[in-house]
């Protein structure tokens, strides 16, 4: 991975724009800012949004503000404040002392609305939300004008100061902008900037019942703020005209809005709306969940912020939509956690082993990498005794051409143990093998055989007696479809879910994992990266599958051959 001091995306069309302007005076500092709505929680979409704000302050020697557009209490609540805090400061950004509510700029955003009213470029409309939809024409057809269009400015004022009172029921009228109800641009028709909601706010209280739309107040804040480059995705392209004429209408400090490509990934939603649906239709047990591509799940699931730095490095910032595909975030763990993700031995789907010719009752110690990529990791002490569990996969009674694990009659080694031979099948009254009679030998420990003989796998392992129980969540993709939208006819995205996006298993793992804490990272050898799971209880650690290990005999699991 690149160094962290290099620039993070240096010829993107964004920082090119912000040099421009550097250069040519327009601005003589860099102000960024993050502005999510606390309706949802973030997903890694919004990290990528994170990295361009705060890569940019970053790297122009600028401030970052992170700022909440909190304009709609039917929808906003504290846990989602709670929780975007909590995910911005994870991924690493830093916003000083520079944490913003659009909530705390209501006062300032009405005073400006009845400056637009004296303006007459505001009037208050009493159309219903259903008669204003009708009203706002098409494409091809332009809009018809209010029968309220026409008010004075002193009954707009009067009626807009009585919105503010209270006086009016819910949804009976707005405050709208008067412009040009013929425009091309549909959101230039005489949009709506305030209507009446009667619901408290989940900062200000009851203390209002008329809130701002978001086109209306989006721009204020970000003058307020002083923000020189107000970045956001491209769905807000058609919105930048109405953008700029709010504040050039009202005179005031006028940023730079710019847009780029969203992120959208495959095998996966970015959607508030669908995660909702899939939280209260009960396809997965909540926004932190470790299929969903929320922050809190993928933390969840022991993914690290420095991967998702990373993979938003690679895929870059452009102007054009496109899909990214998933194996490109797995990557980038696989790679952060190959270099920092202490090494352990886990069995998931166990077969008993017994070495016959190991002394009863004896136990010793072998001696362990923790991180063969980081050798200041050290090493560990693991016990081995006579009774010990395998894989079942990596025992075939009748093995394939090139398999080449444990079989009747052949020899492998187990990783930083001995050689070892299986020299007989035990299996139960349904013919099925429910143990191993191997025999070691004792001069292979932790190396070679001293008469030269060779193996041609090597195996991890995990001594009964000291085995610890851990549950192990498998996770697979939520969808079966790399577009979940693309659905039978007749059908919808759900019908794309994946009924096996999360298996669990109950196995065994080395006694070291009994004191990993909830979010610990590990490499599984030959089995996967994992994370402790909040879930664990004492005794029993509960692991999640971070990603699977890049190799040909997990492409074979994965297609069923193996």
């Amino acid at each position: 991975m690149p160094d962290n001091d290099a620039p993070f995306f240096p010829d993107d069309f964004i920082r090119q724009a912000v040099r421009e302007d550097l250069a040519s005076g327009r601005f003589d500092r860099v102000h960024t800012r993050f502005p999510p709505e606390p309706n949802a929680y973030l997903h890694i979409g919004h990290a990528k949004a994170v990295w361009i704000d705060y890569g940019i302050a970053q790297e122009f020697g600028g401030k970052f503000n992170l700022r909440f557009d909190d304009t709609n209490p039917e929808t906003e609540d504290q846990e989602f404040v709670d929780a975007i805090i909590e995910d911005v400061r994870w991924l690493g950004a830093d916003w000083e002392d520079r944490l913003f509510f659009a909530s705390d700029y209501f006062e300032q955003m009405y005073e400006w609305a009845c400056d637009l009213i004296r303006k007459g470029k505001a009037y208050v409309c009493d159309l219903s939300p259903e008669e204003l939809s009708r009203t706002r024409g098409t494409i091809t057809e332009p809009g018809v004008e209010s029968p309220y269009r026409n008010r004075s400015v002193e009954e707009n004022l009067d009626l807009f100061q009585r919105m503010r009172a209270g006086e009016f029921p819910e949804g009976s009228r707005t405050l709208r902008a008067k412009i040009d109800m013929a425009s091309p641009n549909l959101l230039l028709r005489d949009p709506v900037m305030y209507r009446i909601i009667h619901k408290p706010h989940h900062r200000q209280g009851s203390k209002w019942c008329i809130y701002p739309m978001y086109d209306w107040a989006h721009g204020l804040e970000d003058s307020i703020e002083g923000i020189t480059h107000s970045l956001c995705s491209l769905e807000y392209e058609i919105h930048r005209p109405l953008y700029d004429w709010f504040l050039d209408q009202l005179g005031i400090y006028h940023p730079r809005q710019i847009e780029f490509a969203r992120l959208n990934m495959t095998y996966t939603v970015m959607s508030k709306r669908r995660f909702i649906e899939l939280v209260n239709g009960g396809h997965v047990s909540g926004y932190d969940d470790p299929r969903l591509p929320t922050l809190a799940g993928l933390r969840r699931r022991g993914y690290t912020p420095e991967a998702i730095k990373e993979f938003c490095r690679r895929i870059g910032v452009s102007k054009t939509d496109s899909v990214v595909e998933f194996h490109q975030l797995e990557d980038c763990i696989r790679e952060d956690l190959n270099r920092r993700a202490p090494r352990r031995m886990a069995v998931l789907d166990p077969i008993k082993v017994t070495l016959v010719n190991y002394p009863e009752g004896q136990t010793e110690t072998v001696q362990a990498v923790n991180n063969p990529e980081d050798p200041s990791a050290g090493v560990r002490e693991v016990p081995f005794g006579r009774t010990l569990y395998l894989e079942r996969e990596d025992f075939l009674e009748e093995p394939p051409p090139k398999f080449y694990r444990l079989a009747p009659g052949r020899e492998v080694r187990l990783r930083y143990a001995y050689f070892i031979r299986c020299e007989e099948v035990v299996k139960d009254a349904d013919g099925n093998v429910v143990e191993l009679l191997c025999t070691y030998d004792p001069a292979t420990k932790g190396g070679d055989a001293p008469d030269g003989r060779k193996v041609k796998a090597t195996l991890h392992w995990v001594s009964a007696e000291h085995a610890v129980p851990i549950e192990a969540r498998l996770y697979d993709h939520l969808f079966r479809t790399p577009d979940p939208d693309d659905a039978p006819e007749g059908g919808s995205w759900l019908d794309n879910l994946n009924p096996n996006s999360l298996r669990v298993v109950r196995g065994f793992a080395e006694p070291s994992v009994a004191e990993a804490n909830p979010g610990d990272r590990f490499q599984f050898e030959r089995v996967g990266y994992f994370c402790a799971d909040r879930d664990s209880a004492p005794g029993r650690p509960v692991f999640n599958r971070t990603v699977t290990l890049k190799d040909a005999w997990a492409n074979l699991r994965k297609s069923g051959r193996a």
